[in-house]
């Protein structure tokens, strides 16, 4: 008996590139569930590898804001995962009941809901890595919200990225924060999911999101190098300052800048709400009153190796410079030396 048939009244719900979604029902106990399909005939060890992370993630985390996963079968060549289903859709499905973007009541409701769910994944030492509005669930009738698809989430608490073409980038491109590009010389940490959340954040208020082209390196440019229009202008005043300055902060280029903790976010999620209650306008306020970082992080950024550096590259634009018709042209090789731990790999990655 194969998986499939344990289950009537098969729906398919999404055909993505990677994977096909079903609703069904099962057969002995009548239980609705989602059937996620890896969809390739011929899958790939890596793809088999990401849909079991998904499924024991999911399975082992058991939080209140990540979606459960009841098993994982195989079936003909590939894999299936079965999760619950509490009756959601995705964010993206759901926005498209307002193509200009939310109410801000509604919107404030759905951030926190977010902002939570964040916080519950990152207290558990994970990094989601694919944060949009396709892989939230929320249910309109009981205002449930959910985190779905983890195959490239991680339990490390910082990675390297490497460089990538950007097709094969991990993650969403138009949500991707600028170290998760693998261009920006930075370890990526629980801090990129904020980055994404602030891209949700956007398209949620707006209809549409800060970036957009249909040529990805032009995409990996602007979330490096440029800020999206402001908000306070993007729907002609309408959108609350304070509401702007907090996208903007989750937004910020650099991860130092930004949230540090969900709480601390969570706490001006709650004064913006708190005030949009009372009087429907929200006043100016401190950012980040009550954003106390749940971890020690140091900074990123490179000290007291001016000298080297300026070394290193002098070299290489010497060479670069050279002229390659000369008979006298030679090649060079320089070599890092110094104790373990004195910070020589820092250095070359500085470059």
């Amino acid at each position: 008996m194969t998986i499939l048939a344990k289950y009537e009244e098969l729906t398919q719900i999404y055909d993505g590139e990677n994977s096909q979604v079903y609703s069904a029902r099962h057969k002995e106990d009548g239980q609705p569930v989602i059937l996620k399909v890896l969809k390739t005939e011929y899958p790939t060890p890596d793809q088999l590898r990401r849909y079991r992370q998904e499924y024991h993630l999911t399975h082992q985390l058991q939080l209140p804001k990540v979606i459960k996963s009841y098993g994982l079968e195989e079936w003909q060549r590939t894999l299936v995962i079965i999760f619950e289903d509490f009756g959601g859709i995705s964010l993206n499905q759901f926005l498209k009941q307002y193509p200009q973007g939310l109410p801000i009541d509604q919107f404030l409701i759905l951030a926190f809901k977010l902002a939570n769910a964040l916080g519950q994944i990152h207290s558990q030492s994970i990094i989601h890595k694919d944060i949009n509005p396709h892989n939230t669930v929320f249910n309109p009738e009981t205002k449930i919200l959910k985190l779905i698809d983890f195959g490239i989430s991680t339990q490390l608490s910082r990675e390297n990225p490497a460089l990538q073409t950007p097709s094969a980038l991990e993650g969403t491109l138009p949500y991707l924060s600028p170290e998760q590009t693998g261009r920006m010389n930075r370890a990526l940490d629980y801090r990129t999911d904020f980055y994404s959340l602030g891209v949700t954040f956007y398209e949620l208020l707006t209809g549409r999101l800060p970036f957009n082209s249909d040529d990805p390196m032009e995409l990996v440019y602007c979330h490096i190098a440029k800020q999206p229009a402001p908000l306070i202008e993007a729907k002609n005043g309408q959108i609350p300052k304070m509401i702007g300055e907090i996208v903007n902060k989750l937004m910020a280029k650099n991860a130092e800048e930004r949230y540090q903790s969900a709480w601390g976010l969570k706490a001006d999620l709650e004064e913006c709400w708190a005030q949009w209650e009372r009087k429907s306008t929200i006043s100016k306020f401190a950012l980040g009153r009550l954003d106390i970082p749940d971890r020690f992080q140091i900074p990123q950024k490179l000290y007291g190796r001016e000298r080297e550096i300026k070394l290193l590259l002098s070299c290489f634009d010497r060479l670069t410079n050279a002229d390659l018709d000369k008979d006298n042209h030679v090649a060079e090789l320089i070599l890092v030396a110094g104790y373990s731990g004195i910070g020589k790999s820092a250095v070359v990655r500085s470059l």
